[in-house]
């Protein structure tokens, strides 16, 4: 079985779209997306009711997805003293999102652990133990293990950095960053995302890069007009740091 596995779409229609053709063109039979599908996007409303339309798709949610879905002050107050421009864009966000878009990010589960040809799957957005916390590449093994503390699944699959990575760990497991769709943090500014074929309960995992019309997108968000978003325009152009 071969499935697609996307995560930080951060409604770009542009790099879902370039993605989906890639993942047809590849015969994946199923989609995992790992969350944050909207905020400091381009197109945010777009992005959200392209994955609630996808009824076969297995969806977790993310960290912005959470706070999307609970905003209001405490929410808009922390962004403001943590990432001011993220607080201007989840304000700005709430102009295009309906409550239907909102609720859906709101059921979501966290995490989901499957089987998929014998092989078990735990999908989550940062780590087992946090929504938001950061598995990056070149991380010293011992920290990683100490991150999928508790764990058993043979393959554990995340995003939030939006840089792709992998360890095999000493205990067996095996977890892949599978980077960003929508606001990629790599030297190539192409969307990624992972394909991996599953078989008899063993699996091979690629990252998938993607190029995408960038520069449509910088342009839409820059339009998105609210204190800031020439900056997140910039980082589709030319990433900087994921956050502003």
């Amino acid at each position: 079985m071969r499935v697609a596995v996307l995560s930080d779409l951060h409604g770009n229609v542009q790099a879902l779209e370039a993605v989906m053709t890639d993942v047809v063109n590849e015969g994946c039979e199923h989609v995992f997306c790992l969350g944050d599908l909207a905020l400091a996007g381009p197109q945010p409303k777009e992005v959200v009711d392209y994955v609630m339309g996808q009824d076969t798709w297995t969806v977790i949610q993310g960290n912005t997805d959470l706070m999307i879905a609970q905003y209001g002050p405490d929410v808009h107050d922390f962004l403001e003293s943590q990432y001011p421009v993220m607080a201007n864009a989840i304000d700005d966000d709430m102009k295009y999102l309906a409550d239907e878009q909102r609720a859906y990010l709101a059921q979501l589960p966290p995490a989901l652990s499957l089987e998929i040809e014998g092989c078990s799957v735990l999908l989550v957005h940062g780590s087992p133990r946090a929504n938001n916390e950061d598995m990056f590449p070149q991380m010293p093994l011992d920290v990683v293990e100490e991150i999928i503390e508790g764990t058993t699944e043979k393959l554990i699959l995340c995003g939030h950095t939006h840089i792709p990575c992998g360890y095999q760990t000493n205990s067996g497991q095996t977890v892949v960053n599978v980077g960003s769709v929508g606001r990629p943090m790599t030297e190539v500014v192409k969307a990624c995302y992972a394909l991996i074929d599953f078989e008899q309960g063993s699996f091979e995992i690629r990252h998938r890069f993607v190029p995408y019309d960038n520069k449509l997108a910088a342009d839409l968000m820059s339009q998105r007009g609210f204190i800031g978003a020439d900056r997140l325009a910039d980082i589709l152009l030319k990433p900087v740091e994921r956050h502003v």
